[in-house]
């Protein structure tokens, strides 16, 4: 049995990067580069949950990039470098089937490094089963593009549109001269009397006269700020579940509250401990912490809701 699609969720190779890199949706937008775009914008979201303070040498975008896309980064002391911290593959099991050594390889070092983890090395990790948030990200990334893409679909299709008949060429033009001039805003525009029908009326039908009854898009938008909500919660950025009613308990907010840190504050607890060790093996001076405050929800007299987003 292949224990990358099987086996148990303590063993690190169980991360498998089949399914932590790519989205776990089964209806994919169309649109891959409105996609790409909602997953860069998504990833920024997640990576700033966190503050960090890194050694001044070190690429705060490296660290931060691997660490969330990847799952995991080794930090380790070169003859070259210094304390440096890179990207890096996992090799060995102990007795609990945890990697032993990370695995690095970089042009400008010499050859390839395997140091053991917790004695020449760290390793930061940002799960559990070592794997990175790209298929969240592209879980959401998708329904994102998708829905954007509805509602723009739905934007050009409530347009209110005219078909004209015409009874020769020069007739067409002149129709189309004239609803030319009616789009750019003129009040008034004037027709020859030559290009009525026998019976007196103009060759005109309109298109989607029940623009009311089609237009979706507000509801559509409404869905990705839902979207957007979950995801928060899914990465642990404060928020209050806004597209429940207005008003709501205390109660309903610190609710939410709990679901939205929970899996967040089992990230940070990991990456304290490991910054911890770091600062211990190396004489670094890591950090990382919340960037915002819990949000705090205060209900006012008139039982409506009062929510502090302030910053650290």
């Amino acid at each position: 049995m292949n224990n990358k699609n099987y086996g148990p969720p303590f063993m690190y190779d169980y991360y498998n990067t089949v399914n932590g890199s790519v989205s776990p949706s089964t209806l994919h937008a169309k649109n891959t580069a409105l996609a790409s775009y909602f997953s860069r914008y998504l990833l920024q979201e997640a990576i700033s949950v966190f503050k960090w303070n890194l050694p001044d040498n070190w690429n705060k975008d490296y660290f931060l990039y691997c660490l969330y896309c990847y799952g995991f980064i080794a930090v380790c002391e070169t003859d070259k470098f210094g304390v440096i911290c890179q990207g890096c593959g996992l090799q060995g099991y102990d007795v609990y089937y945890q990697p032993t050594h990370v695995v690095i390889t970089n042009p400008l070092l010499k050859g390839m490094l395997t140091p053991r983890i917790h004695r020449d090395c760290t390793l930061f990790k940002l799960q559990p089963n070592f794997s990175g948030i790209m298929d969240i990200v592209g879980y959401y990334a998708d329904l994102l593009a998708i829905a954007s893409e509805s509602a723009g679909v739905n934007f050009v299709n409530s347009k209110l549109a005219y078909i004209f008949t015409a009874a020769n060429k020069t007739v067409a033009e002149s129709y189309k001269e004239a609803y030319d001039r009616v789009a750019s805003g003129e009040t008034a525009v004037v027709l020859d009397k030559s290009l009525e029908r026998p019976d007196g009326s103009i060759g005109i039908q309109m298109m989607n006269s029940s623009v009311s009854q089609t237009y979706i898009a507000d509801k559509i938008l409404s869905d990705m700020q839902t979207i957007m909500q979950m995801f928060y919660t899914d990465i642990g950025l404060p928020n209050s579940n806004l597209q429940k009613r207005e008003r709501m308990i205390s109660d309903e907010v610190n609710a939410n509250n709990v679901s939205t840190l929970s899996r967040a504050d089992m990230w940070l607890e990991n990456l304290k401990e490991v910054s911890r060790e770091t600062n211990d093996m190396f004489g670094t001076n890591i950090s990382v912490d919340w960037r915002a405050r819990e949000n705090k929800a205060v209900m006012k007299n008139d039982n409506t809701l009062d929510v502090d987003y302030s910053a650290v």
